[in-house]
């Protein structure tokens, strides 16, 4: 073979290397990464496995490719107002997926077209759902609730542009300055009233509780001395027994002992009693002082 003949082949295949990599009638896709067959402009084909593709030659058909991964949209503050005619600035994000990408091409284009689809819905719902509660009832109960019936409405509104709302959330929520101080006052004011009323329901009990515990302790001191009464009541009785079987065998001593224990409670030293001899009281002291027969007859 000439000289000639192996420039030819040479040119040859350097021409088709060059119409292949001009018409390219293969295409590649990325595990990411989602594809639409355009023919002559118009979608025809979801392609949605990664690896290598072929296809018709450029221009015949295209391919426009789309993130399968999930994206996020972090929209601006918007102004929103409660149930209780409070303002909230609420700064929102937004979870969302092209679903059908064929769908999504034929609709929105692109995604910078997508997400200004997505704003209006979502800001939308965001205003008729945080609308429906009171400011309180939004911060502290049903944030959640309402979070998750926003992104519902939105999912089922952005189905016709082939996108799917996945997750809405609120990154922060304030007030304007010009209502903060009214509603720190407001909020003021609520937690005061609370605090009074759970003083008032402590006090209201403690003196349940006190007056029960008066009752209790009124009945124990009855009770007791209830016992204490029939307990001395049952000891003077038997002390009465024992001083009866005393004097029973022997009334002289039991007069003499009476006698005197009634000398020493009745006379204390510095006291004067008037008495005559013949006072009884006297008795066992004159008896005490009588002579004796043998000293009578000295």
């Amino acid at each position: 073979m000439n000289s000639k003949a192996w420039t030819r082949r040479l040119l040859s295949f350097v021409l088709i290397l060059i119409l292949l990599a001009l018409f390219r009638p293969w295409y590649v896709l990325d595990e990411t990464e989602q594809g639409v067959i355009v023919q002559f402009g118009k979608p025809v084909r979801v392609v949605r496995e990664s690896g290598f593709h072929l296809k018709l030659p450029y221009p015949f058909q295209v391919v426009q490719k789309f993130e399968r991964r999930l994206l996020e949209y972090d929209s601006p503050p918007e102004e929103v107002i409660t149930r209780d005619k409070k303002t909230l600035v609420v700064d929102s994000y937004v979870r969302w997926r092209i679903a059908d990408p064929l769908v999504f091409l034929r609709t929105v284009v692109s995604e910078s077209g997508a997400v200004v689809r997505i704003d209006d819905v979502v800001y939308s719902e965001l205003r008729t759902e945080i609308g429906r509660v009171d400011l309180f009832d939004l911060v502290s109960k049903v944030r959640g609730e309402v979070m998750s019936r926003v992104t519902a409405r939105s999912n089922e509104k952005t189905r016709e542009f082939g996108v799917e709302i996945v997750d809405v959330r609120i990154k922060r929520a304030d007030l304007p300055k010009q209502n903060e101080e009214a509603v720190f006052q407001r909020m003021k004011s609520e937690r005061e009233r609370q605090a009074r009323q759970y003083r008032s329901e402590g006090e209201e009990e403690a003196t349940k509780i006190r007056a029960e515990a008066d009752k209790e302790r009124a009945l124990i001191l009855a009770e007791a001395e209830k016992q204490a009464q029939m307990l001395r009541g049952e000891g003077e009785a038997e002390a009465l027994r024992i001083y009866a079987r005393a004097y029973a065998k022997n009334p002289e001593f039991f007069a003499f002992l009476k006698t005197l224990e009634l000398y020493e409670k009745s006379l204390k030293e510095g006291d004067t009693l008037i008495l005559t001899p013949a006072s009884d009281l006297l008795r066992y002291l004159r008896s005490a002082q009588e002579p004796g027969p043998q000293e009578a007859e000295r």
